[in-house]
């Protein structure tokens, strides 16, 4: 099973908790699970929220009988939205609800700021309050990688180390409940791999403890390097840290949604109301094999040496043919032939028959298009003890093929004067971290 991740309007800590639901059988049964796990004075509710006609599940984080983000300090949590307005710059009444994201971000202190008196949590608390919980060890350890994955954003914004960084009392505990909420549910879930789109993270400021900052916030920016990101024109901070830190952790790749059949849906639900739906779209799903057309070219050819043909399926491939090979054949008075068949896109169907009238003895070249089920691939270079060599990965729905190019493999073996089976073997052994 695949899910496939849509955030298309950013991504929240409890955004992901409240799509990852919708896709259990019995959500109220995993939330009591999670309210018994022993999180302090914590408990998580869900409850049904309709945005722009859209219906899904908002969750709702309540420590010590309070929602973070009401009561009389007012202070801001993941997708609580405020709007600001820019010097000079007007808005109409119906845009001024529909703007900024604003997060409470709950990590924004070093160690010398905590002198003034604030309760704060270091990330050892963090870990300690985490490694208290009646938790599989599986999703400790992904709750505490994420947890580290912000506490590490956080202190290289701050240019202090991890052990400085002071976690705010407030909205702590809420954070702990919707990263180790999400880890449990994928874990439960256990998708054979995690897909998500771009993410859309806003634009315009957002609020914290220093201030204005522009959106992304600097720890989600940071966080967010390497993975495809845009803004667009609804302003506000729609991918806050948490739900950085989550799809950083979680996501095996990035990009459009694969041919797929779709089983389930989940909608989690943003607090602020924008002009499109303000959730994030969970996708439970089997992938379809990815179809493409070819052009299959053939003829037969009784009057060449073998080093002719081979020279003309050099050719072939030199100009970019998908593959070319020969079958044996027997014409007509018994005579042995081969069969030349060259495969490659439609659109190059002339210039690769023009090829194999040039190149062989044949008066007259057939040719067909065919469909092909196909498995997603890519080409990778990876490093080995005898320099960088280029693996083929191939992947689909009952897992993943892997093959050192042959060509890098021989020039390194004849390189190193070693056997061509141990450059081979250590391309599979380096290629392992990326299947």
């Amino acid at each position: 099973m695949t899910l496939y991740l849509d955030c298309a309007m950013g991504a929240a800590g409890d955004m992901l908790m409240g799509a990852l639901l919708e896709l259990l059988p019995d959500p109220d049964a995993f939330l009591a699970e999670l309210n018994g796990l022993g999180l302090p004075g914590v408990r998580v509710e869900r409850e049904t929220a309709v945005k722009r006609g859209v219906r899904g599940t908002k969750v709702h984080v309540f420590v010590g009988g309070k929602e973070e983000g009401t009561g009389r300090d007012k202070h801001l949590v993941e997708h609580e939205h405020e709007h600001i307005h820019e010097p000079g710059h007007e808005h109409s009444h119906e845009h001024a609800h529909e703007h900024e994201h604003l997060e409470r971000h709950p990590f924004l202190h070093t160690h010398e700021e905590d002198a003034h008196g604030h309760n704060h949590f270091s990330f050892a608390d963090i870990a300690a309050v985490i490694a208290s919980l009646r938790l599989p060890e599986k999703v400790r350890s992904d709750a505490l990688a994420v947890y580290r994955l912000l506490g590490e954003a956080e202190a290289a914004v701050h240019g202090a180390p991890l052990e400085d960084i002071r976690f705010h009392e407030v909205g702590t505990m809420d954070a702990v409940a919707d990263i180790v909420g999400c880890c449990l549910l994928f874990h439960r879930l256990s998708p054979a791999r995690i897909l998500a789109s771009p993410v859309h993270v806003g634009s315009g400021m957002t609020r914290c403890e220093h201030g204005l900052m522009p959106v992304p916030a600097p720890a989600t920016a940071k966080l967010l390097e390497g993975i495809p990101v845009y803004s667009g024109s609804i302003r506000g901070e729609l991918c806050t840290p948490t739900g950085a830190a989550l799809l950083r952790h979680f996501v095996d790749e990035f990009g459009p949604m694969p041919p797929m059949r779709i089983l389930k849906t989940g909608y989690g639900m943003g607090t602020k109301d924008f002009i499109a739906p303000n959730c994030l779209r969970a996708f439970w799903a089997t992938e379809e094999m990815a179809q493409d057309t070819i052009c299959a070219l053939m003829c037969n050819l009784d009057d060449m040496t073998p080093e002719a043909v081979g020279y003309a399926m050099e050719r072939l491939f030199d100009a970019g043919a998908l593959d070319v090979f020969t079958t044996p054949i027997a014409m007509k008075k018994n005579r042995p032939a081969v069969m030349l068949m060259c495969l490659c896109r439609p659109e190059e169907r002339e210039k690769f028959s023009r090829l194999l009238l040039r190149h062989t003895t044949t008066l007259g070249v057939r040719y067909v298009q065919m469909r092909r089920d196909v498995l997603e691939r890519r080409t990778e270079t990876v490093e080995t003890p005898f320099g960088a060599i280029r693996v083929k990965i191939a992947r689909g729905e009952d897992g993943c093929k892997v093959k050192p190019e042959y060509d890098d493999v021989a020039a390194a073996a004849s390189r190193e004067g070693v056997p061509f089976a141990d450059v081979f073997d250590a391309a599979l052994r380096a290629a392992q971290p990326l299947l």
